[in-house]
């Protein structure tokens, strides 16, 4: 088995759970690049200023997931998941600060694929952290689908495995949870 097959990381994941130090040092190494590219898609969506570099972003996102309590990862896309979460939590504190210092001045990040999600072409990280908030309180797979789609990366096949869906309700959930969102975002301004 190549290192870095999805087998081969959910061994590791489950072994680092189990306390097993030595796997997350194997398992680091493996997973890093996958994570460079996560964080360079999160910062090609941000503004142009942005002082986080997705190497920062990568560590942060790392430093909170071994501070915590670890999750029963089911698998390599259930991690990803996980960490694609941290690091929209590291992009909305870094928004938060920015706002509080600016006075709400420049926040505006362009989604990938953002046409599904919101009318203009960028949206406010925040505003959109909030929305997804909003719609985890009353509909957490669909929040669920759309951030691990849009924030970790998955395609819908990916999504559909990670949640145990089957592809037609992932398509469904993102079609109903955009349209929520879409709606949300243009009320909001």
């Amino acid at each position: 088995m190549r290192s870095g097959e999805p087998a081969d990381v959910t061994r590791l994941l489950i072994a680092w759970r189990d306390g097993d130090r030595a796997a997350l040092d194997a398992l680091s190494p493996i997973v890093y690049q996958e994570l460079r590219r996560l964080a360079g898609a999160y910062m090609r969506q941000e503004r142009p200023d942005h002082t986080l570099q997705p190497t920062a972003l990568v560590h942060e996102a790392y430093v909170r997931l071994v501070d915590q309590s670890l999750p029963d990862f089911a698998n390599r896309k259930h991690f990803f998941g996980v960490v694609a979460h941290l690091m929209r939590q590291v992009l909305v504190d870094f928004a938060r600060a920015h706002r509080s210092e600016k006075r709400g001045a420049g926040l505006k990040a362009p989604l990938e694929e953002g046409a599904a999600v919101a009318a203009p072409p960028a949206v406010d990280i925040l505003a959109l952290d909030e929305a997804l908030d909003r719609l985890a309180t009353f509909d957490a797979r669909k929040a669920s689908v759309i951030e691990l789609r849009y924030f970790g990366g998955l395609t819908r096949e990916e999504v559909a495995d990670a949640l145990d869906l089957t592809l037609a309700t992932v398509k469904r959930d993102l079609s109903l949870g955009e349209a929520w969102l879409r709606r949300e975002l243009t009320a909001r301004r």
